[in-house]
């Protein structure tokens, strides 16, 4: 029996650090291939319930840890290769053919797609028969994908619905891409 005076200790809170720590290191676990999908979860549940280091060492103590020399020929490897994907992505852009903007002052959406009545027809096989809109709005040219089957992409990210886009953009109807450009 405790008197009035006594208090009971119970162990102090993790700081964020030591859990960001291993949250990172199962990261690292499931993008090498060590953990699988469904462990990475689970081991996620219990990393964020943890309130011991102790538990948080048990998570992460089958996994490698990665020393200063291979984080550093690792961070460089991501460097050079996220610099090769750039390079290629503004190699493509400037071979792309120009898609011309509309006068601003037309009103008028220009309606993208496989219709002879389309303001921009494209006969493609992968471009739907009514595919996309495009739009001034606000100041703004706005993409608009109409429900198309193989997708309108801008900069190589799918649209779902619509998406500002302006001069320079690289955008897709199925697989046919182009470059936004007034002039």
């Amino acid at each position: 029996m405790t008197s009035s005076f006594e208090f009971h200790t119970y162990p102090a809170r993790l700081s964020d650090a030591e859990r960001d720590k291993a949250l990172k290191a199962l990261r690292d676990g499931v993008a090498m291939g060590r953990l699988s999908h469904d462990t990475f979860m689970h081991r996620m549940e219990l990393a964020f319930a943890a309130r011991r280091l102790e538990e948080l060492a048990v998570l992460t103590a089958d996994l490698p840890t990665q020393g200063r020399v291979s984080r550093l020929v690792f961070g460089t490897v991501e460097a050079v290769s996220g610099f090769g994907v750039r390079l290629r992505r503004a190699w493509q852009a400037e071979r792309l053919p120009k898609l011309l903007l509309p006068h601003p002052g037309s009103g008028a959406p220009l309606r993208i797609g496989r219709d002879p009545a389309s303001g921009l027809r494209l006969t493609h096989e992968t471009v739907s028969r009514v595919h996309a809109e495009l739009s001034r709005q606000g100041g703004m040219w706005v993409l608009r994908d109409l429900g198309s089957t193989n997708g309108t992409t801008v900069n190589g990210r799918r649209v779902i619905g619509a998406a500002v886009v302006r001069e320079g953009d690289q955008i897709g109807f199925g697989q046919m891409a182009f470059r936004l450009a007034t002039t």
